[in-house]
């Protein structure tokens, strides 16, 4: 049997490399296959950190008898759900219309068309309960393949049309946001923090709306800040965060936070440092940025994804069982798999929580580790296609391991959270080459969206998922903000970034289109829409901009430390913008184009300070105390 998956671009195919099952990667070629031998097609869906998915392979996938049966009756694809992004979104909307309990593995079986006709999760090797055995179910849907084929296909074409309908529809603006913050406040567990019952998640996104709205000046919501206050204190203190490594975990399955999913994954970790760093909560995100630096670096410099759940104990793998212990026995006991996956859309998030940390509290380290993780980006994700000027460039790589690049699309999620980390580095440093890097990325992504058929202002250079394209599956991806921001929240935040930074309406007016896409739903369900929420309030709030100004290198960017640098950083992300670089640095951004930095000088070689709204600023400031009342009255 050929072995597919042994030098794939993903540890979690690589673990699945010794299995009898005849394992195909995703590719026009499996389903090739399957035509040929006129067979349907079982799309088994998981990722590295999976605890269901490590034991559905070890009951079913690794008994020689089921896997007989699997090889003779079907093509069974495996595929990694990070890696393939676009192909896990596309089969949980077709899963939806067969199981309400979406998860992980999700198992999709279609046909060689690539229409899904029946899809469900974990499935035991034996029959519990209402549960059918996984054997049962696979001969149930031989049976029906060769013996109601009509109805199969029948099936599998109205999901797809069901599928090619689901489009964003376009509405107005959130602008009450009095009401979403009232019904966030009704989701709140009162007693135990955290928003609804069983199973409980950081929900990240929402968190930082809350920040954003319990930090501006003129619009200060004391009920939004004391909603993100006390859901933040409760997970710190909670089991939810590992008190040994300072990380977060997945999420709890229990309402008190108690008994937690033990996977460890970049995405929250990177979103909760930035939320406990703009909460000021120094000590729970200098825990979090050492479980980044210490547990998930790699010496690239880039990040890997995630730590899985399990460890090895006795020869047995067992979830949970690292985490009970202390420092010191952790230390002589074999560590869970650490999946070293490194995801662009992943590190773009850990590049920009690491550089807003890092300026916000004065931390160089961690703006040096945002550094090492942007630079290997654009150097072996990006590469140098993408230089100034540039927009297309080549294409964007979703996922590498050990140099090995997957042919898996990037996804607007990918290009997005990596422009908007960039952009937040370009701030921290003061260095124009980071928020160039983010202008190709966006201006790519605007020429993509301008050269398609989408509804939304941006597309992918590279286009979308090429399988899924060619059998009309390729659906506008989820819009959103659910564990982490959406390619489109993504996207259009570092867009209208780069409008505070350039003053290019163009950006402006792609962020607000794009939202307009997402207001009704975000409107009717703000817990799953937070970084849209984040944009809206932002958009429909006048633009504040700080810039400061000093002579000498040592005053600017990240190692500055003037009292006008400080208060341009506390402004930074809670209601405006806020930079702080020196003469050289605003010269140079000016020079490419960013308007925010046009005839900014320190005066008489003094720190100076110039308060913008919408680009037209006060006269500049050298003195500390006027500029902090001016902040407090506007």
């Amino acid at each position: 049997m050929p072995n597919r998956l042994e030098t794939a671009a993903s540890p979690y195919l690589r673990s699945h490399a010794t299995n009898p099952v005849n394992w195909w990667e995703w590719s026009a070629e499996a389903f090739a296959e399957a035509e040929r031998r006129d067979v349907p097609v079982l799309v088994s869906i998981g990722y590295s950190t999976c605890h269901w998915c490590h034991v559905m392979a070890r009951e079913s996938f690794s008994d020689p008898v089921l896997a007989a049966y699997l090889n003779e009756n079907f093509v069974a694809i495996k595929v990694d759900r990070e890696e393939h992004a676009e192909v896990d979104s596309t089969y949980l909307a077709a899963a939806s219309a067969f199981t309400p309990n979406l998860g992980w593995p999700l198992n999709v079986f279609v046909t060689p068309a690539g229409r899904a006709f029946f899809a469900g999760t974990y499935w035991p090797p034996t029959a519990v309960g209402q549960h059918p055995a996984f054997r049962q179910v696979l001969e149930s849907v031989t049976d029906a393949w060769l013996t109601r084929r009509e109805q199969v296909e029948t099936s599998g074409s109205a999901i797809a049309e069901a599928l090619a309908r689901s489009r964003a529809v376009e509405s107005e603006l959130v602008t009450d946001f009095a009401d979403v913050i009232d019904a966030l406040a009704a989701a709140e567990d009162l007693e135990h923090g955290g928003f609804g019952d069983a199973p409980k998640f950081p929900v990240t996104p929402v968190l930082r709306f809350l920040l954003d709205r319990g930090a501006r000046t003129a619009e200060h919501s004391p009920e939004a800040a004391g909603l993100a206050d006390r859901t933040l204190k409760a997970m710190a203190a909670s089991a939810l965060r590992d008190p040994v490594d300072g990380g977060f975990f997945r999420y709890s399955t229990q309402a008190d936070w108690t008994d937690p999913h033990y996977e460890r994954m970049l995405y929250d970790n990177a979103q909760l440092l930035a939320a406990y760093a703009l909460a000021d909560s120094a000590e729970i995100a200098t825990g979090v940025a050492d479980f980044l630096r210490d547990k998930l670096l790699l010496p690239s410099g880039a990040f890997a994804s995630g730590l899985d759940s399990e460890s090895t104990v006795d020869g047995k793998r067992v979830e949970g069982f690292y985490y009970s212990l202390d420092a010191a026995s952790r230390a002589r006991v074999e560590a869970p798999p650490r999946d070293d996956k490194i995801l662009t859309g992943w590190n773009g998030l850990a590049i920009e929580a690491l550089a807003l940390a890092g300026a916000r509290h004065g931390n160089p380290e961690w703006i040096a580790l945002a550094r090492g993780a942007a630079d290997f980006l654009l150097a072996e994700h990006v590469g140098a296609g993408n230089s100034a000027g540039d927009p297309a460039g080549e294409r964007l790589v979703r996922t590498s391991i050990d140099g090995i690049l997957s042919d898996a699309a990037a996804t607007l999620e990918d290009s997005g959270m990596l422009a908007q980390g960039l952009l937040e580095l370009s701030i921290a440093t003061g260095e124009v080459r980071y928020a160039l890097a983010a202008r190709n990325l966006i201006d790519g992504a605007l020429a993509a969206g301008a050269a398609g058929s989408a509804s939304s202002p941006f597309g992918l250079p590279g286009g979308t998922d090429s399988v899924l394209a060619a059998q009309g599956l390729s659906t506008e991806a989820d819009i959103s903000d659910g564990a982490h921001p959406s390619g489109l929240s993504a996207m259009a935040a570092a867009a209208h970034t780069l409008f505070a930074l350039t003053g290019d309406a163009q950006y402006r007016d792609a962020a607000e289109t794009s939202m307009k896409l997402v207001g009704q739903l975000a409107a009717q369900q703000p817990i799953s829409f937070g970084t849209a929420l984040t944009l809206m309030s932002e958009l429909g709030a006048p633009l504040r901009q700080l810039v400061v100004v000093t002579a000498d290198e040592a005053g600017g960017g990240a190692a500055g430390g003037h009292e006008l640098t400080s208060l341009a950083r506390k402004l930074h992300r809670a209601g405006g913008i806020g930079v702080a670089v020196s003469q050289a640095q605003a010269d140079a951004f000016a020079a490419s184009g960013f308007e925010l930095f046009a005839a900014r000088a320190a005066t008489d070689g003094a720190p100076t300070a110039y308060l913008c709204e919408e680009f037209v600023c006060r006269l500049p400031l050298t003195d500390a105390a006027a500029l902090t009342a001016l902040l407090a009255s506007a």
